[in-house]
């Protein structure tokens, strides 16, 4: 006998709950807010919004269906089953947070608050969220990131991924395009951005439109990369010709640390980030997994 459906909702703690938590009270977190010309209850209305989202989405689960709430601070702690469906109450960026730990699950993306969310994650809206679950509309295959380092250890992002130094200290290494010819060089800079058609919504697109980069931005579900080398800077023992390119699926960008500690992370979450040191490669490239985004 197979189990039912498992809808589990995914939220984050809401700015008015950080706020409180920080403050002890709503009358300090009020008076605090107040101190720097701010209304509380601009961020009060906002959690109201999403509480009632999460409530609205809760009660539109199927009642022949599992049900399971995750936070995101909890979600590399949760334990995804094969038959969940994935709803994401929240931002753009929550759908992001979520990927990296999914298997071709599907996600349903609810936005709590149109007009603030930009909505390319987020397409739904709480009162779309049975017919979402019941009817099972087609869903995209979102094209998703990997870097994979030498001693095994890898990470998966949705929008990008970033490899460079902690803080704002340069990022010493070598660079290489897998079956390029051997081309290699040694570079300095603020780091190497990777992204998908997913980021070129964000990150990836602020720095391929301050580079006038000719090259297209992919789109969301093609098997297709952007990289680019931020500020680098020639030296007599370190380049500036491999600042960007595209890695379609067969190809990999390889790096190798030629310092005592490198980063990398994925779509903003720094505190997830493979930690690389003196003499350690990584490769980047198109994700065998991709995300399943419903609508």
């Amino acid at each position: 006998m197979s189990l039912a459906p498992r809808a589990v909702l995914v939220h984050r703690t809401t700015e008015y709950e950080e706020l409180v938590a920080r403050h002890g009270t709503h009358g300090q977190a009020a008076f605090f807010l107040a101190s720097r010309g701010r209304d509380i209850e601009e961020v009060a209305e906002r959690h109201r919004r999403t509480h009632r989202a999460l409530a609205q989405v809760a009660a539109a689960v199927p009642a022949a269906w599992r049900q399971a709430r995750v936070e995101r601070a909890d979600l590399d702690r949760f334990l995804f089953a094969p038959e969940d469906v994935v709803v994401v109450v929240g931002q753009d960026g929550l759908v992001a947070n979520v990927a990296k730990y999914l298997a071709g699950q599907p996600v349903v993306g609810i936005d709590t608050d149109p007009g603030r969310n930009p909505g390319v994650l987020v397409r739904h809206r709480p009162e779309d969220t049975a017919a979402l679950l019941t009817g099972r509309p087609a869903a995209e295959e979102l094209t998703m990131v990997e870097a994979v380092a030498d001693d095994t250890q890898r990470l998966v992002a949705l929008n990008e991924i970033y490899l460079g130094a902690a803080g704002h200290q340069t990022a010493r290494y070598r660079l290489d395009l897998e079956d390029d010819g051997g081309v290699v060089e040694a570079q300095a800079s603020s780091g190497v951005l990777v992204g998908t058609g997913t980021g070129a919504t964000g990150w990836l697109r602020s720095v391929w439109q301050e580079r006038g980069a000719r090259l297209p931005l992919p789109a969301p579900t093609e098997d297709r990369l952007l990289w680019f080398v931020r500020e680098a800077w020639p030296s007599p023992a370190t380049g500036t010709s491999l600042v960007a390119g595209e890695l379609p699926a067969s190809r990999r960008l390889r790096l190798t640390v030629e310092s005592e500690r490198l980063i990398v992370f994925g779509d903003g979450i720094e505190a997830d980030a493979l930690e690389l040191t003196w003499g350690q490669g990584v490769e980047v490239g198109v994700c065998g997994e991709r995300l399943r985004l419903v609508g």
